[in-house]
């Protein structure tokens, strides 16, 4: 990518975990994500469920021999739930210290199909983005046409003058993985000037409240 500036990536994130879906090419996609990542030497930082897509993602990580290391919620943790992650493990109290960490850990952030929860938190990096809290890349990997109508509503939404272009552009996507990793590694953000200046540092009381202990 001769003049193109390329982002180096150590850990990505992945939202996702759909259970069930329609066809194997979601299994056969999420797979070959997780090879990707191992091969070009990319740790995984995840919800630390090992449930349907996600599940698929973190074994292929791990037998690449990269880092795999799960977020999870303790709430997830009982009563076998969700299975055992893969890799180390976090736990926290709540979803949204769980992506505060993320955010935080993370160098690009990436979503496979998925539902509510996908969406949830796909959507909250992007505000984030948008309001200058972190300027990390986030793709969605659009396996068989998954996301095209939500692209096209986001396309819509800047016709309507809803989004602007500048924001617009924080939303890659691709239909390989191939493709979505370079993008992201391409990726140059763009910050609003009339956002730039907030100052979004947690407090140190808010900071001491994050248990970040490895349990294994």
């Amino acid at each position: 990518m001769e003049g193109v500036s390329v982002r180096k990536i150590k850990k990505k994130l992945c939202f996702l975990w759909s259970k069930f879906w329609k066809s194997v090419a979601f299994v056969n996609a999420a797979f070959h994500l997780g090879e990707l990542l191992g091969k070009r030497k990319i740790d995984l930082v995840y919800g630390g469920v090992r449930l349907g897509l996600i599940g698929c993602v973190s074994t292929a990580v791990a037998q690449h021999q990269r880092q795999v290391l799960g977020i999870i919620p303790s709430a997830f943790t009982k009563n076998n739930l969700v299975g055992e992650t893969c890799g180390k493990e976090i736990k926290i109290a709540t979803m949204h210290e769980r992506l505060l960490i993320m955010m935080e850990l993370l160098d690009a952030f990436i979503a496979l199909p998925g539902g509510f929860g996908t969406l949830e938190e796909l959507f909250q990096m992007i505000s984030w983005a948008q309001l200058n809290i972190h300027n990390k890349p986030i793709g969605v990997l659009n396996i068989n046409g998954f996301f095209n109508s939500l692209l096209s509503f986001v396309d819509h939404a800047v016709e309507q003058k809803f989004i602007t272009q500048r924001a617009r552009k924080i939303l890659i996507s691709a239909t390989t993985a191939d493709e979505l990793v370079d993008k992201l590694q391409a990726f140059q953000f763009e910050p609003n000037p009339a956002l730039s200046k907030l100052k979004w540092s947690p407090s140190s009381s808010q900071k001491e409240k994050l248990d970040l202990t490895l349990r294994l």
